[in-house]
């Protein structure tokens, strides 16, 4: 019966953890870098062209436009995501939009709230794209587990900069 008891204690104090990340860590931000060999406008058009973004995220099935707005902040559209074989809509919109300088890319995809700020720079010729990214989760629960999952959310991003890399360098 004592051991029960200790097993208990065990994974309340896990459980209890848990649930006190969601409490305590509100959002997960993170950051990722590439170095690109080409001038910052041409990597700032290829990069902010909507229909060429499936060269270098190779799960979108598909992008639609559904809200086109002059001078593009403002912009939405529906983007439809294979993730293991099922299919997620979400939205993503053009939050703020400086040619040759900044992009930023809220997405909503069921319950995690994503904001994509890229900030391209010149250096020596080349373009260095920075991103700050920050993911929060509607979802206390799902709240909680992002923070667990902050590497896998930087990996994932930083290997679609590198995607994007050679998909831009390969276009000389």
């Amino acid at each position: 019966m004592k051991t029960i008891r200790v097993i208990l204690i065990i994974i309340s104090i896990f459980v209890l953890g848990f649930l006190a990340t969601g409490l305590v860590i509100r959002d997960t931000s993170y950051t990722a870098k590439v170095l690109v060999e080409r001038p910052i406008e041409a990597v700032f058009e290829s990069f902010t062209q909507m229909d060429s973004v499936k060269n270098w995220i190779p799960e979108i099935k598909s992008i639609e436009v559904f809200q086109n707005n002059i001078g593009v902040a403002g912009s939405a559209y529906k983007v439809v995501v294979l993730n293991q074989g099922q299919e997620i809509v979400m939205t993503k919109k053009i939050v703020a939009y400086v040619p040759n300088e900044k992009i930023t890319l809220f997405y909503d995809a069921e319950n995690m709230l994503k904001k994509d700020d890229f900030i391209f720079t010149r250096e020596n010729g080349k373009t260095r794209i920075s991103l700050q990214a920050s993911c929060q989760s509607e979802s206390f629960l799902m709240g909680c587990m992002f923070p667990y999952f902050k590497g896998t959310f930087r990996a994932q991003d930083q290997s679609y900069l590198e995607n994007f890399k050679k998909y831009i360098e390969a276009k000389r």
